[in-house]
This record gives structure tokens, C-alpha cells and sequence, in this order.
């Protein structure tokens, strides 16, 4: 059969979540009857949820289809400020469970006509009267545009129990809504033929409910509320996140370890005659000349050093006053072989990486947090980081090299487990994924 609808009709209703939570940007979601889990790892990647729940009867889908839920690689590598806690759960939508209640938005996608109408009842009941959301978006089909629909005979599905008209989902709807204290919007997905639009409707008809009362009506049926926990927790994880304040840390080294190394071979390359270019990594980076030009009203803010700190001698090898950059050669005379290191002036190292001064917040801040590093050498003020000085010849290919490796200490993280999940293609459904 050829399909009738483009994009594909089950596509279309997670579409129409999807914008949902775009305009809305509610922070929990509910998404009843999850079952593959389809919605939810696409709901995942909108970092403005913090918690995403799935409830489904059939525990055994749920654990096939749990783990394509994990954090891949990249939310390890690059964690955000925003935080994310998925929770799979197997039991049934008509019993209470007071874990799932408040949540800002629910959503129950072609599941209700899988129920008895006993059980639609019970449905309401639990969802409207006791989850209380803010929000609930319920999609089922429109029984009007089945005669459009090529060889089909009876319901659409052999689980579905019924199909209502538009009257009679839109009976259900206002009864729940005078019941409940909710107002609903109708309206679906798949459009009828041209002409047929106004008689019946869309293949799929969906109501959006909204609490009246808002935040204040859920607190007032909060207290008399029942703790009843009914649901069976299947999966949970938490994806990595800036508020955690160990992976906070290990982002904010690996950016101030790379930072430093690029900014010591800058100066080395400066030094020996190898590039006369004073702007180009700040220009590699996007940043342009300002960057360097800006760290010196940040320099001037710091203590200048000036005297020698214990046998180690601090000779000032270059000062572009320009640039406002600060760089020195640290010689120690504890060998035949002299030790030499290049300090990085932790105020320029802030200045130039934007991501370095966010996650540090300030100088000092950056300076206390280094200070707490066994891997990082400061100086004796701890004004500024102390490299190895080593002279070799910089190439295109160090560079390039660099961006892929200075973060590859994350791969070492306790998440190792989310890499070992590959994704899995989805199977369409029984008639609707041909149409």
C-alpha cells in the first residue's frame, strides 16, 4: 500500500509533541503507553526537560528498548548545564502511583482506544483526577476518516477495543474537563482529501487539555492525595551535567590544560622565529586579535611578579606590551642541565578561552580550583601555570591533533556503559506506518 501521508502519520503525532514542548518547554514529562520508546529518545535531545518518564504495561519491550535511552558519547565529552533524569516504569495507566503526579506535561499517543471503556474511565480517573498535569495531549483515531483509508476493514488495529467519531472524542473530552477542572483544544494530525476536510476531519484527532487553576489547584489536591506506589522502576539513569561538580572540574582542566599548552607553543613559536603571525589562535578559535589585546586590562588586575621565590630564578624572556601577554622562562640551576618552564599568566589564560571563563567564573576562582590539581604546577603566588618548556617544531597537524585529544581523558568516565549501546532500528506499526 502506498503511504497516504507525508511525513508518516505516526511521525506526524510525535511531531506535534515535539512542537508542543518547543513553545511550551515544560521541565516533566509523562509519556503514557511509551512502549519502543520511540518519543522519548526523541524528546531527549530538549535539554529544557530535566525529568522524562515512561510508563508502559509490557516490561519486557520496555527492557529491549531501555538502553537506547543512555547518554552517548558526545553528553560525556561535552556535558551542558541542563539536566536530564530518564525513568522507565512498567505498570498500567489505570492504577495510581504518586511518583507520576505533577508532572507540567502527559502525553498518551494512540493508547486509549487500547483500553476497554471501563478502563477509560479508570483512565481519566488517574490521569486527570490524581496526576493532575498541567498539560495532557491524548491523540486516538478518528473513526469518521476510516472509509478513506484503502482496504481497511473494521478497526485499524486488531488491540483496538474502539474507535470514536469526533462527537464522541469530543463528548469523552468535555466530560473530563467539567469533571476535572481542565479545558481542552481538539484538533490532529493527517489531513482527509481535499474537499473532505470539514466532514471528517483529521486521521488522527488529538486533544490538548490544560489544567485550570494551574500550580495552585495541584497544591490544593496534593494533600488529600494518596502515596501510592503501584509502578515497577525498570531504568534510571541521570546524564551528565556542569552541576555535578566532579564533571564541572574535569571539564574545566581539560580546557585549561589544552589552553595553556596552545598559548606555550605560541609563545616558543613566537620566540625562535617560526611564526611571526601573533594572532593566529585567537584567529584558529574565532576570537581575533581582541582576545589578546583584552587580557591586558585583566593583567593589570593582577600582582605583578617581581622578586625571586626560594633557588628558582624567573627571568623575563618576552613582554609584548601590545598584546598585554606576559610569558617567562623558570630556570632552575639544579643540574648540569637547566630545568626551563614557560609561565602562562593564569588572568591571560582566563581572557582568551571563553568557556575557561565561564566555567571558572573568575580568576580567582580559576586560581583555587587549579590550586586543588596535583596534575597542575603553579607558580609561588599562583598567579600563573608552569609548563614544561620544550623546544620542537610546530606543524598544521599539531593542531589538528589537539582538538581531537584534549578531552580524551573523559573517555575514562564511569559512563563507559552508554558507549556499548548501539542504536537499534524501530518497527513501524501494525497499519499506520503504511499510511
Amino acid at each position: 500500500m502506498e503511504p497516504m501521508f507525508t511525513p508518516a502519520l505516526h511521525r506526524q503525532r510525535h511531531q506535534f509533541v515535539i512542537d508542543f514542548v518547543k513553545r511550551k518547554k515544560p521541565k516533566k514529562v509523562l509519556d503514557l503507553g511509551c512502549c519502543e520508546c520511540v518519543l522519548l529518545k526523541q524528546l531527549k535531545f530538549h535539554r529544557e526537560i530535566e525529568l522524562l518518564v515512561g510508563l508502559d504495561i509490557d516490561g519486557v519491550q520496555i527492557k529491549k528498548k531501555m538502553h537506547g535511552l543512555a547518554p552517548i558519547s558526545t553528553d560525556y565529552l561535552q556535558p551542558s548545564y541542563d539536566q536530564l533524569r530518564i525513568e522507565l516504569y512498567q505498570g498500567s495507566v489505570t492504577e495510581k502511583d504518586a511518583r507520576l503526579r505533577g508532572f507540567d506535561l502527559v502525553t498518551s499517543i494512540e493508547l486509549i482506544e487500547h483500553l476497554t471503556l471501563a478502563d477509560v474511565e479508570l483512565f481519566s480517573e488517574v490521569v486527570f483526577g490524581y496526576l493532575t498535569p498541567e498539560a495532557v495531549i491524548v491523540s486516538t483515531p478518528n473513526s469518521d476518516f476510516n472509509p478513506f483509508l484503502p482496504g481497511l476493514v473494521g478497526f485499524r488495529h486488531i488491540d483496538h477495543k474502539f474507535e470514536w467519531t469526533r462527537a464522541e472524542f469530543k463528548s469523552w473530552a468535555m466530560k473530563v474537563c467539567l469533571q476535572y477542572g481542565y479545558e481542552v483544544e481538539l484538533t490532529g494530525v493527517g489531513q482527509a482529501p481535499p474537499g473532505q476536510r470539514e466532514r471528517v476531519g483529521f486521521c488522527s484527532q488529538i486533544g490538548v487539555f490544560h489544567r485550570l487553576g494551574g500550580k495552585e489547584r495541584y497544591n490544593m489536591f496534593d494533600e488529600d492525595a494518596e502515596d501510592v506506589f503501584s509502578y515497577t522502576l525498570l531504568y534510571s539513569i541521570i546524564y551528565p551535567s556542569l552541576h555535578d561538580n566532579n564533571i564541572l572540574r574535569r571539564v574545566l582542566m581539560c580546557e585549561v590544560v589544552y589552553w595553556a599548552e596552545k598559548l606555550k607553543r605560541r609563545w616558543i613559536a613566537e620566540e625562535t622565529g617560526e611564526r611571526d603571525d601573533t594572532d593566529y589562535l585567537c584567529q584558529a578559535e574565532g576570537e581575533g586579535g581582541e582576545c589578546f589585546r583584552a587580557s591586558e586590562r585583566h593583567v593589570d588586575t593582577e600582582e605583578t611578579q617581581t622578586a625571586a621565590c626560594g633557588a628558582e630564578m624567573k627571568t623575563l624572556v618576552d613582554q609584548e606590551e601590545e598584546d598585554g601577554e606576559l610569558f617567562w622562562r623558570h630556570s632552575q640551576p639544579d643540574s648540569d642541565k637547566w630545568r626551563r618552564r614557560v609561565s602562562v599568566p593564569l588572568a591571560v589564560l582566563w581572557c582568551c578561552c571563553p568557556k575557561v571563563s565561564v566555567l571558572s567564573g573568575s580568576v580567582s576562582n580559576l586560581r583555587l580550583l587549579l590550586m586543588d590539581e596535583p596534575g597542575v604546577k603553579l607558580s609561588q603566588d599562583g598567579s600563573a601555570m608552569l609548563l614544561n618548556h620544550q623546544e620542537q617544531d610546530l606543524d598544521d597537524d599539531d593542531d589538528d591533533d589537539d582538538e581531537e585529544e584534549h578531552c580524551a581523558d573523559l573517555e575514562d568516565s564511569p559512563y563507559a556503559e552508554a558507549r556499548q549501546c548501539p542504536p537499534s532500528a524501530e518497527p513501524e506499526e501494525d497499519w499506520e506506518a503504511n499510511v
